[in-house]
C-alpha cells in the first residue's frame, strides 16, 4: 500500500486534476516529437553556418528542469537523453491562459513536449521559441532534493538526494537527479561491449547456458534454491557457467564465453552483491599461461577503449594495465607479506600454528587450502595495487585444475588483482575424467554437508568428459569489479542499478 501523500503531493495532485478540468490529458498516448535536444541544437547550428533564411522548427520533449519567470516572458530548460535545451515562452505568442497554465500547473520534473522555432538568444545559448507546448506526464512526486526555490527568478533544485541508502532503494530517482550516476552505467554498457567484440574478434562464440539448474557447481559458493511445482523438482540457481560451457568444448566449440548473472547465497560487502555479472571463457588448447596473457590484453584493450587510456585512476591511485601485468607465485606472495613459508606447512594444524604465532586469524577448523585462502585475502589481496597474477594454488580448493608437473597438490590457477580488488580467477581446466571424479569425492568427503568449499557431484558432466574434453584453460571475472575499478566506485553498489539491500524493517 501507497504511503498517504505529503502536502507537495497533495499540490501536485490538484495541479493535475486541473488539467483534466481545462480538457488537458496529463498522460496522452502520443509523442509528437522531431528532434531531441541535441539534434535541434545541431539543426540551428548547420543552419546558421549555411545562412539558411527558412527558419529551423523542432519539437521537442522532456524533463522540465529549471524556470525562470520574467515579466511577460519565461525561459525554462528541458532535459532528455541527449542534453538540455532552453525554452523561451512569451506572452504575446502564448496569449493569457496559456501562459497562466505553465506557471501555474507545470512543475520541476514533470515531462512536457515543446513546439516552435529555433534561434540564438542576446547571451549566446541556442533556444527554442515555443509556439506550444503539452504535458506529456506530470510528476506527482517532486524529485528528490533538499530544497527548490528562487535564485534570480529561477526556480532551481539544491543538493540532490545525498542519501545514499535512499539512492539505492529508489535507482530510479537517482538516475533522474544525478547525471553522474547515469554516467556511470553508460561506462559500464561501453565496459561490456568491449568485452563482447574483444572476445568475438578472437574467435569465441558467446552462448547461453542454464541459469536454474539441478546441480550447481563451478565455484565454492552456496546457492540459492527454488522449486519446480510441474516437475516435483529442486533446483539451483547457478553459482557459474563454467560446468556447462565446458560442456560445449566437448562437443566441438574451440572457444565459448558467457556474460550473464550468477547468483550466491553469501554475504554483503562492498565488493559482493547476492546477483552479480560474471563473464566466463574457455579456450581449447590453452593453459593458464595463455589465459594470463589474453587477460591482460583484455582488460587493457577495455580501459583504451572506453577510458582512451590503460592508466587509470582508483581511489586516488593510478594504476596502469598496459600488459606485462606483474606474476608472483602464491606462496612467495604470502610469505613477503606475513614471512610464513607455506610450503614447509603440509598439514592444516602446521600452517595454523605459524599463522597464530604471527597473530593472525586461523579458524581450528579450517582446511590448509582455505587457511591459505584466508592469507591471501587478509594479508596480500589488499596490497596488491597495481595489477597483478597471483598463481599456483592449493589443490583442495581448486577441483576442476590441472596440477602443476612439479606437485600434484598444487594446480594450475591464477586470480588477477588491481587496486586492492580480487578481480578474476582462472585455470589449466582439469579434463581428465578419472582424476575429476576423484576431486569431486575428495570434496565430499572433506567438507560438510554445509561448507560452501563442497563441491557436489555431477555425473552428467563427468559423462561429458569421457567422451574427450580437449586442455582448455578457464577463466571467470566479475565485471561488476571491473566497472568499480573503471569508474572509481569504492563499493559495487553504485555499478549496479539495483543492488540487494536489507529490507527497511530491519
Amino acid at each position: 500500500m501507497m504511503s498517504p501523500l505529503n502536502e507537495l503531493e497533495r499540490v501536485r495532485q490538484e495541479k493535475l486534476e486541473r488539467l483534466r478540468q481545462l480538457g488537458m490529458d496529463p498522460y496522452p498516448r502520443q509523442v509528437l516529437r522531431t528532434h531531441t535536444n541535441a539534434a535541434a541544437i545541431e539543426a540551428f547550428e548547420l543552419h546558421e553556418a549555411e545562412a539558411e533564411e527558412s527558419p529551423v522548427e523542432a519539437a521537442v520533449a522532456g524533463r522540465l528542469r529549471a524556470v525562470r519567470e520574467m515579466g511577460k516572458l519565461t525561459f525554462a530548460h528541458i532535459e532528455d537523453g541527449t542534453g538540455r535545451l532552453q525554452l523561451f515562452l512569451r506572452l504575446n505568442e502564448l496569449g493569457d491562459e496559456r501562459m497562466a497554465i505553465f506557471s501555474e500547473l507545470f512543475d520541476l520534473g514533470d515531462f512536457i513536449q515543446a513546439r516552435g522555432t529555433m534561434f540564438r538568444t542576446r547571451s549566446g545559448e541556442i533556444t527554442l521559441k515555443v509556439a506550444e507546448f503539452e504535458m506529456l506526464a506530470k510528476a506527482l512526486t517532486p524529485l528528490p532534493a533538499a530544497k527548490e526555490e528562487l535564485v534570480d527568478g529561477e526556480r532551481v533544485v539544491h543538493n540532490a538526494f545525498a542519501d545514499q541508502e535512499a539512492r539505492y532503494r529508489q535507482r530510479y530517482a537517482d538516475l533522474a537527479v544525478n547525471p553522474e550516476v547515469r554516467a556511470i552505467f553508460e561506462t559500464r554498457a561501453q565496459i561490456i561491449r568491449s568485452l563482447r567484440a574483444f572476445l568475438d574478434q578472437r574467435g569465441f562464440l558467446e552462448v547461453e547456458t542454464p541459469i536454474l539448474q539441478p546441480i550447481y557447481g563451478g565455484a565454492a559458493a552456496t546457492p540459492f534454491v527454488t522449486h519446480h511445482n510441474q516437475l516435483h523438482q529442486d533446483l539451483y540457481l547457478r553459482i557459474s557457467f563454467e560446468l556447462y560451457l565446458k560442456r560445449l568444448l566437448v562437443g566441438g566449440y574451440e572457444g565459448v564465453y558467457e556474460i550473464g548473472r550468477d547468483f550466491r547465497n553469501e554475504g554483503v560487502s562492498f565488493k559482493h552483491n547476492p546477483e552479480f555479472t560474471q563473464l566466463e571463457f574457455y579456450k581449447a588448447y590453452a593453459d593458464y599461461r595463455d589465459v594470463m596473457e589474453l587477460t591482460e590484453q583484455m582488460i587493457a584493450n577495455v580501459a583504451e577503449e572506453v577510458l582512451g587510456s590503460t592508466a587509470i585512476i582508483y581511489r586516488g591511485q593510478e594504476i596502469d594495465f598496459a600488459p606485462p601485468w606483474k606474476r608472483v607465485k602464491l606462496s612467495e606472495a604470502i610469505e613477503a607479506e606475513t614471512g610464513i613459508a607455506i610450503d614447509a606447512h603440509s598439514e592444516a594444524d602446521s600452517l595454523r600454528a605459524a599463522m597464530r604465532k604471527k597473530g593472525i586469524d586461523a579458524p581450528a577448523d579450517a582446511s590448509r587450502g582455505k587457511l591459505i585462502d584466508g592469507l591471501l585475502g587478509s594479508q596480500v589481496e589488499p596490497k596488491l595495487i597495481q595489477p597483478t597474477f597471483l598463481y599456483d594454488y592449493p589443490r583442495d580448493i581448486s577441483p576442476l585444475a590441472k596440477s602443476t608437473p612439479e606437485d600434484p597438490n598444487t594446480v594450475e590457477r591464477f586470480e588477477g588483482f588491481a587496486g586492492g580488488l580480487e578481480l578474476c580467477n582462472a585455470f589449466t581446466e582439469l579434463n581428465d575424467p578419472t582424476d575429476q571424479e576423484q576431486r569431486f569425492l575428495e570434496m565430499g568427503r572433506a567438507y560438510a554437508a554445509d561448507d560452501e568449499e563442497r563441491h557436489p557431484m555431477d555425473e552428467d558432466y563427468l559423462r561429458a568428459m569421457r567422451y574427450g574434453m580437449p586442455p582448455n584453460g578457464g577463466f571467470g571475472m566479475g565485471v561488476d569489479r571491473l566497472a568499480m575499478l573503471l569508474t572509481d566506485q569504492t563499493t559495487i553498489r553504485e555499478v549496479i542499478l539495483f543492488p540487494h539491500l536489507r529490507s527497511k524493517e530491519e
